[in-house]
Protein backbone atom coordinates (compact mmCIF):
# COMPACT_ATOMS: atom_id res chain seq x y z
CA UNK A 1 0.00 0.00 0.00
CA UNK A 2 0.99 3.87 -0.64
CA UNK A 3 0.66 6.05 2.10
CA UNK A 4 -0.19 9.73 0.70
CA UNK A 5 0.74 12.94 3.27
CA UNK A 6 -0.64 15.99 2.60
CA UNK A 7 0.85 18.62 5.22
CA UNK A 8 -1.44 22.20 4.90
CA UNK A 9 -0.95 25.12 7.22
CA UNK A 10 -4.31 23.87 8.91
CA UNK A 11 -4.66 19.72 8.58
CA UNK A 12 -2.48 17.28 7.96
CA UNK A 13 -4.55 14.88 5.09
CA UNK A 14 -3.48 11.50 5.00
CA UNK A 15 -4.76 8.96 1.59
CA UNK A 16 -3.85 5.02 1.63
CA UNK A 17 -3.61 3.67 -1.99
CA UNK A 18 -4.32 -0.33 -2.06
CA UNK A 19 -3.26 -0.24 -6.13
CA UNK A 20 -5.45 2.17 -7.42
CA UNK A 21 -8.12 2.54 -4.80
CA UNK A 22 -8.38 4.95 -2.47
CA UNK A 23 -9.72 2.72 0.84
CA UNK A 24 -8.65 5.51 3.70
CA UNK A 25 -8.30 8.92 4.02
CA UNK A 26 -7.64 10.63 7.88
CA UNK A 27 -7.28 14.37 8.76
CA UNK A 28 -4.75 15.58 11.75
CA UNK A 29 -4.89 19.37 13.14
CA UNK A 30 -1.10 20.58 12.17
CA UNK A 31 -0.90 23.14 14.57
CA UNK A 32 -0.84 20.63 17.34
CA UNK A 33 3.18 19.74 18.05
CA UNK A 34 3.83 16.06 17.99
CA UNK A 35 6.67 13.73 18.61
CA UNK A 36 7.98 10.76 16.35
CA UNK A 37 6.43 8.38 18.92
CA UNK A 38 2.89 10.70 18.78
CA UNK A 39 2.61 10.51 14.94
CA UNK A 40 3.24 7.19 15.32
CA UNK A 41 0.34 6.07 17.45
CA UNK A 42 -1.87 8.58 15.30
CA UNK A 43 -1.02 5.88 12.06
CA UNK A 44 -1.99 2.80 14.28
CA UNK A 45 -5.29 4.27 15.57
CA UNK A 46 -6.53 6.30 12.43
CA UNK A 47 -5.26 3.11 10.46
CA UNK A 48 -6.62 0.53 12.49
CA UNK A 49 -10.59 2.17 11.89
CA UNK A 50 -10.36 1.40 7.97
CA UNK A 51 -8.21 -2.52 9.20
CA UNK A 52 -5.07 -1.33 7.77
CA UNK A 53 -2.07 -2.00 9.36
CA UNK A 54 1.20 -0.31 9.65
CA UNK A 55 2.65 -3.60 8.28
CA UNK A 56 0.70 -3.13 4.82
CA UNK A 57 2.39 0.33 4.23
CA UNK A 58 5.02 -0.32 1.92
CA UNK A 59 6.05 3.26 0.49
CA UNK A 60 5.29 6.67 1.47
CA UNK A 61 5.26 10.20 -0.03
CA UNK A 62 4.84 14.06 1.65
CA UNK A 63 3.79 17.27 0.26
CA UNK A 64 4.44 19.72 3.14
CA UNK A 65 4.50 23.48 3.15
CA UNK A 66 5.06 23.37 6.43
CA UNK A 67 8.88 22.12 7.45
CA UNK A 68 9.12 22.34 11.54
CA UNK A 69 6.41 19.69 10.90
CA UNK A 70 8.75 17.32 8.59
CA UNK A 71 11.13 16.17 11.36
CA UNK A 72 9.11 14.23 13.50
CA UNK A 73 6.64 13.60 10.88
CA UNK A 74 9.58 11.54 8.88
CA UNK A 75 10.85 10.08 11.55
CA UNK A 76 7.51 8.43 12.26
CA UNK A 77 7.78 6.98 9.06
CA UNK A 78 10.69 5.43 9.29
CA UNK A 79 10.27 4.00 12.57
CA UNK A 80 6.49 2.95 12.24
CA UNK A 81 6.22 2.12 8.58
CA UNK A 82 9.78 1.32 8.09
CA UNK A 83 10.18 2.55 4.69
CA UNK A 84 11.71 6.23 3.30
CA UNK A 85 9.74 8.72 2.08
CA UNK A 86 9.81 10.45 -1.11
CA UNK A 87 9.45 14.28 -0.44
CA UNK A 88 8.00 16.76 -3.26
CA UNK A 89 10.84 19.34 -3.93
CA UNK A 90 13.20 20.71 -6.03
CA UNK A 91 13.57 17.56 -8.24
CA UNK A 92 11.18 15.68 -8.11
CA UNK A 93 9.43 14.39 -11.27
CA UNK A 94 6.08 15.87 -11.40
CA UNK A 95 4.84 15.50 -15.31
CA UNK A 96 4.45 19.37 -15.01
CA UNK A 97 6.53 22.63 -16.02
CA UNK A 98 6.05 25.58 -13.89
CA UNK A 99 6.62 28.90 -15.45
CA UNK A 100 6.05 31.42 -13.13
CA UNK A 101 8.76 34.76 -12.08
CA UNK A 102 9.78 32.12 -8.72
CA UNK A 103 8.76 28.48 -9.70
CA UNK A 104 10.39 27.79 -6.23
CA UNK A 105 7.69 29.73 -4.37
CA UNK A 106 5.07 27.66 -5.82
CA UNK A 107 3.87 24.94 -2.79
CA UNK A 108 4.40 21.40 -2.83
CA UNK A 109 0.75 21.12 -2.45
CA UNK A 110 0.05 23.07 -5.14
CA UNK A 111 2.45 21.47 -7.88
CA UNK A 112 0.47 17.89 -6.46
CA UNK A 113 -2.96 19.27 -7.57
CA UNK A 114 -1.77 20.46 -10.55
CA UNK A 115 -0.09 16.91 -11.84
CA UNK A 116 -3.19 15.45 -10.82
CA UNK A 117 -5.47 17.83 -13.26
CA UNK A 118 -3.02 17.96 -16.12
CA UNK A 119 -3.02 13.86 -15.75
CA UNK A 120 -6.70 13.09 -15.53
CA UNK A 121 -7.98 16.14 -17.83
CA UNK A 122 -5.05 16.35 -20.48
CA UNK A 123 -6.48 19.70 -21.13
CA UNK A 124 -6.18 24.06 -19.72
CA UNK A 125 -7.75 23.34 -16.12
CA UNK A 126 -8.13 25.99 -12.91
CA UNK A 127 -7.45 24.33 -10.16
CA UNK A 128 -9.20 26.11 -6.79
CA UNK A 129 -8.08 24.86 -3.49
CA UNK A 130 -9.84 25.59 -0.51
CA UNK A 131 -7.79 25.94 2.34
CA UNK A 132 -5.82 28.20 5.07
CA UNK A 133 -5.85 30.60 1.80
CA UNK A 134 -7.49 30.09 -1.18
CA UNK A 135 -5.22 29.36 -4.60
CA UNK A 136 -6.07 29.82 -8.14
CA UNK A 137 -3.77 27.63 -9.81
CA UNK A 138 -4.16 27.48 -13.87
CA UNK A 139 -2.55 24.93 -15.75
CA UNK A 140 -2.18 25.11 -19.46
CA UNK A 141 -3.14 22.31 -22.09
CA UNK A 142 0.62 21.29 -22.09
CA UNK A 143 0.87 20.56 -18.55
CA UNK A 144 2.49 23.87 -17.72
CA UNK A 145 1.85 26.08 -14.23
CA UNK A 146 1.43 29.70 -15.30
CA UNK A 147 -0.54 31.74 -13.55
CA UNK A 148 -1.75 32.21 -9.32
CA UNK A 149 -4.27 33.90 -7.70
CA UNK A 150 -4.36 33.94 -3.99
CA UNK A 151 -7.07 35.24 -1.18
CA UNK A 152 -7.11 34.79 1.99
CA UNK A 153 -9.57 31.32 3.02
CA UNK A 154 -13.00 30.99 4.32
CA UNK A 155 -11.75 30.62 7.89
CA UNK A 156 -9.40 33.57 7.72
CA UNK A 157 -11.98 35.73 6.91
CA UNK A 158 -14.10 34.34 9.56
CA UNK A 159 -11.83 34.47 12.60
CA UNK A 160 -10.23 38.26 11.31
CA UNK A 161 -14.38 39.24 11.92
CA UNK A 162 -14.76 37.97 14.85
CA UNK A 163 -11.54 39.03 16.64
CA UNK A 164 -11.54 42.47 15.21
CA UNK A 165 -15.23 43.68 15.85
CA UNK A 166 -16.19 43.90 19.50
CA UNK A 167 -19.93 42.39 19.33
CA UNK A 168 -19.16 40.03 16.16
CA UNK A 169 -19.13 36.30 17.50
CA UNK A 170 -16.99 33.56 15.97
CA UNK A 171 -19.50 31.67 13.81
CA UNK A 172 -19.68 28.09 11.88
CA UNK A 173 -18.83 28.45 8.36
CA UNK A 174 -22.33 27.33 6.84
CA UNK A 175 -24.08 28.67 4.15
CA UNK A 176 -27.68 29.78 5.75
CA UNK A 177 -30.64 28.88 4.09
CA UNK A 178 -31.34 32.55 2.21
CA UNK A 179 -28.83 35.95 2.55
CA UNK A 180 -31.43 38.13 3.90
CA UNK A 181 -30.68 37.47 7.26
CA UNK A 182 -32.69 38.40 10.59
CA UNK A 183 -30.00 37.51 13.38
CA UNK A 184 -26.19 38.17 13.63
CA UNK A 185 -24.92 34.77 12.99
CA UNK A 186 -27.09 33.80 10.17
CA UNK A 187 -25.97 37.49 8.84
CA UNK A 188 -22.25 36.80 9.24
CA UNK A 189 -22.45 33.38 7.74
CA UNK A 190 -24.57 35.32 4.54
CA UNK A 191 -22.10 37.57 4.34
CA UNK A 192 -19.16 35.41 4.53
CA UNK A 193 -20.49 32.51 2.52
CA UNK A 194 -22.40 34.33 0.12
CA UNK A 195 -19.91 36.82 -0.28
CA UNK A 196 -17.41 34.42 -1.30
CA UNK A 197 -19.30 33.12 -4.09
CA UNK A 198 -19.18 36.09 -5.37
CA UNK A 199 -15.37 36.46 -5.71
CA UNK A 200 -15.23 32.63 -6.52
CA UNK A 201 -17.26 33.59 -9.44
CA UNK A 202 -15.94 36.71 -10.29
CA UNK A 203 -12.50 35.61 -10.01
CA UNK A 204 -12.95 32.38 -12.47
CA UNK A 205 -14.92 35.31 -14.90
CA UNK A 206 -11.80 37.37 -14.77
CA UNK A 207 -9.23 35.22 -15.60
CA UNK A 208 -11.20 33.69 -18.74
CA UNK A 209 -11.26 37.29 -19.75
CA UNK A 210 -7.63 38.14 -19.52
CA UNK A 211 -6.69 34.72 -20.99
CA UNK A 212 -9.62 34.48 -23.70
CA UNK A 213 -9.99 31.06 -23.14
CA UNK A 214 -12.43 28.52 -21.85
CA UNK A 215 -10.93 25.84 -19.26
CA UNK A 216 -12.11 23.03 -16.93
CA UNK A 217 -12.73 24.67 -13.21
CA UNK A 218 -11.60 21.68 -10.18
CA UNK A 219 -12.29 22.79 -6.80
CA UNK A 220 -10.54 20.74 -4.09
CA UNK A 221 -9.37 21.17 -0.16
CA UNK A 222 -11.57 21.16 3.23
CA UNK A 223 -13.56 24.12 2.54
CA UNK A 224 -14.69 23.21 -0.97
CA UNK A 225 -17.77 21.48 0.49
CA UNK A 226 -19.44 24.50 1.35
CA UNK A 227 -20.01 25.43 -2.57
CA UNK A 228 -21.39 22.32 -4.07
CA UNK A 229 -24.09 23.40 -5.93
CA UNK A 230 -23.58 26.21 -5.04
CA UNK A 231 -22.25 27.77 -8.11
CA UNK A 232 -21.60 27.20 -12.13
CA UNK A 233 -18.43 28.48 -11.85
CA UNK A 234 -16.96 25.41 -10.88
CA UNK A 235 -17.66 22.57 -13.11
CA UNK A 236 -16.04 19.19 -10.57
CA UNK A 237 -15.04 18.64 -7.08
CA UNK A 238 -12.57 16.47 -6.15
CA UNK A 239 -11.53 16.21 -2.24
CA UNK A 240 -8.88 13.83 -3.18
CA UNK A 241 -6.84 15.32 -5.94
CA UNK A 242 -4.33 15.65 -3.49
CA UNK A 243 -3.89 12.56 -3.09
CA UNK A 244 -4.13 11.74 -6.49
CA UNK A 245 -1.28 14.24 -7.34
CA UNK A 246 1.03 12.28 -5.57
CA UNK A 247 0.46 8.80 -6.50
CA UNK A 248 1.02 9.91 -9.69
CA UNK A 249 4.15 11.44 -8.79
CA UNK A 250 5.25 8.66 -6.59
CA UNK A 251 4.83 6.29 -9.64
CA UNK A 252 6.62 8.92 -12.17
CA UNK A 253 9.86 8.53 -9.54
CA UNK A 254 9.47 4.94 -8.97
CA UNK A 255 9.71 4.36 -12.78
CA UNK A 256 12.60 6.96 -12.99
CA UNK A 257 14.61 5.39 -10.06
CA UNK A 258 14.20 1.92 -11.27
CA UNK A 259 15.43 2.87 -14.51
Amino acid sequence: MLLTIDVGNTHITMGVFNENELVGSFRLTTKTPRTSDEFGVCFVALFGQKQIGIEQIENCIIASVVPKVMHALNNAVRKFLKCEPMIVGPGTKTGIKVHTEDPKSVGADRIVNAAAVYSEYKKACLVIDFGTATTYDFVSDKGVFEYTVISPGLEIIANVLAEKTAKLPEVEIKKPSRILAKNTVHGMQAGIVYGYIGQVEYIVKKIKSELKQDFVVIATGGLSRVFENETDAIDFYDHNLAFKGMKIIFEKNKEQNNG
